[in-house]
C-alpha cells in the first residue's frame, strides 16, 4: 500500500504542472505571433499573409487559455500562482501581440507613408488598447482573489474577445482582398474602442461557462447549433460576424436596459 502511494504521489505532483504548462504555451503563442508579425519587414513577403498567420497564432492561443482553466479544475490545481501566471500570459498574447499587429499593419498597409503626427496617433490608439488590457487583467485578478465564485458574465470585454475581434478583421480582409489601405486607417481606432470596452462596466457573457452549460439549457443548445451552422456555411464571414456580434452585444444590451428601465418604472407607478 505504501509503495502504491509513493507511485501515485509523484504522478499527482506532475499533474499539478499541467495547467501551468498550458499557460506557458499560451504565452509562447503570443511571443510567436509578435515574431511572425515582424517578418512583414522581410523582402518579397506577402504582407497580408503574414498578418493572417499572426492572427491565427493569437486565436490558437485561445485554445490553451481555455484548457489551462479546465485542467486546473480537473486536477484540483487552482492557485494564486496560476492565476497571476494566466493573466501575465494573457497580457502578452491578447494585449501586446494584437497591439503590435495593429500598429505594424497600419504602418505597412497604408498606400501613402505616414507623417510623424499620424504615427503618433496610431501609437497612442494602440497604447490605449494595450493599457486597457493591462487594467482589465489587473481588475480581473483582484475580483478573482476577493470573490470565491464568479458569475456567468464579465464586467467589461474579456481580453481574448478584444484579440478575437482584431483577428477576425484580419481574416476577413485576407479572404475578400478588401482595400487593406482603408482598413489600416480605421483599425487603430477600432482597437482603441475595444480597449475602452475592456475597462467599461458593460457586462459580457462568460463564453467558457456559457458553453459548459449548453447541455443543461435547450435554448443555448439551439443557439450553439445555429452558430456552428453559420460558421460551416459562411466560414470566415460567419466567424467575423459572430465575433463582431459578441463585441457589440454588450453595449446593445446595456443600452436596451437603460431605455427599458424608465419604461418599467413608469408602468410600476
Amino acid at each position: 500500500m505504501k509503495k502504491r502511494l509513493r507511485d501515485i504521489l509523484p504522478l499527482s505532483r506532475c499533474l499539478k504542472w499541467v495547467p501551468n504548462s498550458l499557460t506557458l504555451c499560451n504565452s509562447l503563442c503570443g511571443f510567436a505571433a509578435i515574431l511572425c508579425t515582424l517578418r512583414v519587414y522581410e523582402r518579397d513577403t506577402n504582407q497580408i499573409s503574414v498578418f493572417i498567420v499572426s492572427a491565427a497564432v493569437i486565436c490558437f492561443a485561445m485554445v490553451f487559455d481555455a484548457l489551462d482553466g479546465f485542467a486546473a479544475r480537473i486536477f484540483n490545481a487552482a492557485s494564486m500562482h496560476g492565476l497571476q501566471m494566466d493573466s501575465l500570459s494573457d497580457m502578452v498574447t491578447f494585449g501586446v501581440a494584437p497591439a503590435a499587429l495593429v500598429a505594424i499593419m497600419t504602418h505597412c498597409l497604408r498606400d501613402t507613408p505616414m507623417n510623424r503626427p499620424q504615427e503618433l496617433l496610431v501609437y497612442v490608439l494602440c497604447s490605449i488598447y494595450l493599457g486597457c488590457a493591462a487594467l482589465r487583467l489587473a481588475t480581473y485578478n483582484v475580483h478573482a482573489m476577493l470573490e470565491k465564485k464568479g458569475g456567468e458574465s464579465f464586467h467589461g470585454l474579456p481580453t481574448p474577445g478584444g484579440a478575437a475581434a482584431i483577428a477576425a478583421l484580419v481574416f476577413f480582409a485576407g479572404a475578400h482582398e478588401v482595400a487593406v489601405e482603408k482598413m489600416a486607417l480605421y483599425l487603430p481606432f477600432y482597437a482603441a474602442v475595444l480597449g475602452l470596452l475592456m475597462v467599461s462596466p458593460i457586462p459580457y457573457t462568460h463564453m467558457g461557462k456559457w458553453l459548459t452549460s449548453v447541455h443543461r439549457n435547450r435554448k443555448r443548445g439551439f443557439a450553439l447549433i445555429a452558430m456552428l451552422v453559420i460558421v460551416a456555411v459562411f466560414q470566415v464571414d460567419g466567424v467575423a460576424a459572430l465575433v463582431t456580434l459578441y463585441i457589440f452585444s454588450g453595449p446593445a444590451m446595456a443600452l436596451w436596459h437603460l431605455i427599458r428601465r424608465p419604461m418599467v418604472n413608469n408602468t410600476a407607478a
